[in-house]
């Protein structure tokens, strides 16, 4: 997303000098220099290597992220509208534990009334329990949700030893993300797949990152994330506040305007490093010791 230019009455002269200036001051720093300065402001490499499990645990935003029913035509001799299904407009948060181990190892639950949700990735395999959709066996992943799993970043992320993982970083250029300069980093990971970064210019955290790709009635859609509310967590600079927002692209499959959808939310409340999870944890799960968590 290109950033625009405030002048507030300057001259297009002095405007053309400041970006000009923006770019020299940018083009200071390397790829490899602004990721390293990254690593050393969320805690330092040593900290990160030291990481081998981290608990999050907080509140997810559900409901009122649906996108909005679309008024179709009935095709009968009255035509008129569809009747529209009632649809929550507030956002609902629903307290979630995502439980992580190195290597990409993932347990997530997340509790919707009486029920509990569970979603476990073992860095191979995955499995779901949806209840609260009246499906209450465990389900594997399908083939494009383990496909996602398996892009997932290791529990540090995408520039922590980039190089060792196999990614090449190259800076795309300076934009402004929610009014803070950043630099944009273009990542190409190990598998070919490209992800950009954008890191604040001042703090040198992550301030934007671009997500999977989501499909929404035939299309899809790119997606960013945005980190907010960083705080320290065992010598470690961990964001409190992620926002996902799906992008519009113009047309849906049929052909009518892509409507506008509201961004998620996560809110976490507490961070553990380096508690102690049992590769248990990370095996297929048992329906009843699911439903008995709590």
């Amino acid at each position: 997303m290109l950033h625009k230019v405030s002048t507030l009455g300057c001259s297009v002269f002095l405007v053309a000098s400041l970006a000009g200036a923006a770019e020299t001051t940018g083009a200071k720093l390397s790829a490899a220099e602004i990721a390293d300065r990254n690593v050393a402001a969320r805690g330092g490499l040593e900290a990160w290597r030291a990481v081998q499990t981290m608990t999050l645990s907080g509140k997810v935003g559900a409901g009122g992220n649906q996108r909005p029913t679309l008024n179709l035509s009935r095709g009968s001799k009255k035509g008129g509208p569809l009747p529209t299904v009632s649809r929550p407009t507030e956002e609902v948060l629903l307290p979630f534990v995502m439980e992580l181990k190195r290597p990409r190892k993932m347990r997530f639950e997340l509790q919707f009334k009486a029920d509990t949700a569970v979603q476990v990735f073992d860095g191979a395999n995955g499995w779901k329990l949806r209840p609260f959709l009246n499906r209450r066996s465990v389900e594997p992943y399908t083939a494009d949700e383990l496909q996602v799993a398996s892009k997932q970043a290791e529990l540090d992320g995408p520039l922590v030893d980039y190089a060792a993982k196999g990614t090449r970083i190259e800076l795309a250029g300076m934009e402004k993300v929610e009014g803070r300069e950043t630099y944009n980093l273009k990542l190409t990971l190990k598998g070919g797949d490209a992800v950009n970064v954008w890191i604040d210019s001042e703090t040198f955290l992550e301030a934007k990152m671009s997500g999977q790709p989501r499909r929404l009635d035939g299309v899809q859609h790119p997606v960013e994330i945005y980190f907010r509310e960083y705080h320290a967590v065992s010598g470690l600079q961990i964001p409190h506040v992620l926002e996902t927002k799906i992008l519009p692209v113009g047309k849906t499959a049929l052909g009518v305007r892509d409507p506008a959808v509201p961004p998620e939310r996560i809110v976490i409340e507490k961070v553990l490093v380096n508690p102690a999870l049992e590769d248990s944890l990370f095996s297929k799960p048992v329906t009843e010791v699911a439903f008995d968590k709590k």
